[in-house]
């Protein structure tokens, strides 16, 4: 199972999260509130979610097997900056005040505007292919993956 530890997330992004939870909660007390859902994501968990679209599952429960819409991710296993220690990336979602998730993409990109004031991160929302919006990582992540 993926990590939620902020202690297994790269110090720059650990600081971005922090820095803008901490922002979000003073301006936005009384709405949906972040918290990170993956930091380090193991090998075989990357290569469940790559595979998707053809493991011959429902996964996103609207009743229909392998259709493209169930890709989540373009990245085999070593192909995530989830998948190294210190992760290289984080995800978040967001808890209403009583509790249900909210996934409205306005506030993945109030929020992104806060973890961006940190120079080095990309976020997944204005990625080209798949768009991720609970998504952040450092910026030229495969070099910091090989020291």
């Amino acid at each position: 199972m993926a990590s939620r530890r902020i202690e297994d997330l790269d110090p720059v992004l650990a600081y971005a999260f922090g820095k803008a939870e901490g922002e979000w909660k003073i301006k936005f007390a009384a709405f949906a509130q972040p918290f990170i859902t993956c930091t380090y994501r193991p090998p075989a968990e990357q290569t469940t979610l790559f595979n998707q679209p053809t493991d011959k599952k429902d996964n996103d429960g609207d009743g229909k097997i392998d259709e493209a819409d169930e890709r989540v991710t373009n990245a085999r296993a070593g192909q995530s900056a989830h998948n190294f220690l210190p992760a290289l990336a984080f995800d978040i979602a967001f808890r209403n005040p009583n509790g249900s998730l909210d996934w409205d993409p306005d506030i993945f990109k109030a929020f992104s505007n806060l973890v961006m004031k940190t120079p080095g991160i990309v976020w997944g929302g204005s990625f080209k292919s798949i768009k991720d919006a609970p998504h952040f990582e450092r910026s030229g992540w495969e070099l910091l993956a090989k020291k």
